[in-house]
């Protein structure tokens, strides 16, 4: 990989599904990460992209009257439509139906065939049709029922293609110890060395009458588990048929962002059929945790599913990108509530953030008439070193995905402003011509605050930030700007702010009340 090159994913999302907030979670993240490596400077490829091959997508066309292909062509837009709806800024969207993924899987598949790790054997166990999975027998107990989702399983028995994954447990091990943080957080690499050193068992890789997945090559008789065709999406997304200059300039993939669920398919089997192709593993997997909704687990049946829709159109966009990133340590598991959502923003967004802001901004209309120029004497000690600890935590808990952590260091900017307004009480030093120069200098580092608290919100609030920018009067465009190379005081000679306007309007009690009507 180049090192100026930066490779993030998302999963693919399966079509079958809904978009909920567990979706909107994940690709955020990724967004979040994608846009401050821009920043960086750093050239981004950001994949996201639905899983569509399965029994289930066969089940659900059938009941709607369509073909396989109606139905996923249909309904693959509720995930396109939404990450336009988040301001999601991927630089492809992979389908498992595209012709270049077909063809990727199936040359994939020859690849480790021609190695001799791929053989044809009878696969017998436990299956769960709506899952599309089989579980072996220690996982279960008496009753035979599916792990995820309560259904009976069914005692299956057919030919099968295995890929020989036993024979990569040591080197499994060996790269786990030899990348502590391949596997993050901490806890979750420690559970998947603690399943390896349990023992490694060859894979079945394929099934017999499956009517709608990638057919195995040569034996159109079995088609691919929808598990191995959806892992080789990541090489589809980077032209890795052609072994293309894009595919030498983004792989290894620097980051798979993943629910807890399906962590061991990311940090096992994908890694151990990338080593038998000889591909290069991707650097990192970070699986991150699950949201409940006011304790309890987000199902149809109790009709609890958060529908990013309604969140973005009752809050607007920025204010759910944020509460999913500031509300709870990424990695670990989360809680969603509306009263939640409302109080972070209006204590973060309104309050501290948004009101230091439009302070500054109609107290410069106010008393200098829009309009301020860089102070002759500007530098005070006591800036320079709380830019320069905000930037090295930032930037520390950037590179280890804390976002939570991260936004905090970013709001020890805000909440100095607002201290600072306190202190310097602007409104009295106007009162004598003789504070001219101080309240210069106090107007245009408020302002300079507020310059640099839209880049560093940019990643997690792009919308809101924007407008930041554009209120600031900045001709540069704002996703052109660097870091750590902007995040310098006095950077602009001088200040013509638009007219002020509220970044983040409290959110009221009568609002609240109104969406929740609404919906």
């Amino acid at each position: 990989m180049n090192e100026g090159c930066f490779y993030i994913t998302t999963p693919i999302y399966y079509v079958n599904d809904v978009p909920h907030i567990g979706h909107a979670y994940t690709t955020c993240a990724a967004d979040i990460l994608a846009r401050y490596h821009r920043l960086r400077g750093r050239r981004v490829m950001f994949l996201t992209g639905t899983d569509e091959h399965g029994q289930k997508i066969v089940k659900a066309a059938r009941d709607a009257g369509l073909t396989p292909q109606e139905l996923v062509d249909r309904v693959v837009v509720r995930f396109q439509e939404l990450w336009k709806a988040m301001d999601i800024s991927h630089n492809d969207f992979i389908r498992t139906t595209e012709e270049r993924h077909i063809r990727t899987v199936q040359t994939f598949f020859q690849t480790l065939r021609d190695k001799g790790l791929v053989y044809k054997g009878e696969y017998e166990g436990w299956y769960c049709i709506p899952c599309e999975t089989f579980w072996p027998e220690n996982q279960l107990d008496d009753r035979k029922v599916c792990p995820d989702c309560g259904r009976t399983l069914e005692k299956l028995k057919e030919d099968s293609y295995y890929f020989a994954l036993s024979q990569f447990e040591k080197p499994l091990l060996e790269h786990f110890a030899a990348q502590p943080d391949f596997v993050m957080p901490e806890s979750r690499y420690n559970e998947i060395v603690s399943f390896l050193k349990g023992g490694l068992r060859d894979q079945s890789i394929s099934r017999v009458g499956l009517e709608w997945g990638v057919p195995v090559p040569d034996d159109p008789a079995h088609t691919f588990y929808v598990w191995f065709d959806a892992l080789i999406n990541y090489l589809s997304g980077v032209d890795y048929l052609k072994r293309s200059t894009q595919f030498d300039a983004f792989w290894p993939a620097v980051v798979h962002l993943v629910g807890k669920d399906i962590l061991r398919f990311h940090s096992v089997l994908w890694p151990g059929m990338l080593m038998g192709a000889g591909v290069e593993p991707p650097q990192r997997v970070f699986a991150h945790g699950w949201w409940t909704v006011e304790g309890d687990k987000m199902s149809k049946s109790k009709g609890n599913v958060v529908d990013p829709y309604q969140v973005v159109a009752a809050y607007g966009v920025d204010r759910f990108r944020y509460f999913m990133m500031r509300e709870v340590s990424f990695g670990l598991d989360g809680d969603y509530s509306e009263r939640a959502l409302v109080e972070r923003c209006n204590a973060d967004l309104s309050d501290n953030f948004g009101n230091m802001v439009h302070r500054t901004l109609k107290m410069l209309e106010k008393y200098r008439g829009g309009r301020i120029s860089l102070p002759a004497s500007y530098a005070e000690e006591e800036w320079d070193a709380l830019l320069g600890e905000v930037i090295t935590n930032f930037e520390s808990f950037m590179d280890r995905f804390a976002f939570a952590q991260a936004l905090e260091q970013v709001w020890k900017l805000a909440h100095a402003g607002n201290r600072y307004i306190d202190k310097k009480a602007p409104w009295q030093l106007a009162k004598n011509p003789e504070n001219r120069e101080e309240l210069d200098r106090v107007l245009y580092r408020l302002l300079d605050c507020s310059r640099l608290l839209a880049l560093f919100v940019f990643p997690f609030i792009p919308r809101a930030a924007g407008r930041l920018w554009e209120m600031l009067g900045i001709k540069e465009v704002l996703d052109e700007r660097r870091i750590p190379a902007d995040l310098v005081w006095g950077k602009i000679e001088t200040f013509s702010p638009a007219e002020a306007q509220p970044l983040f309007p409290r959110i009221l009690d009568d609002d609240r009340q109104e969406n929740t009507e609404r919906r």
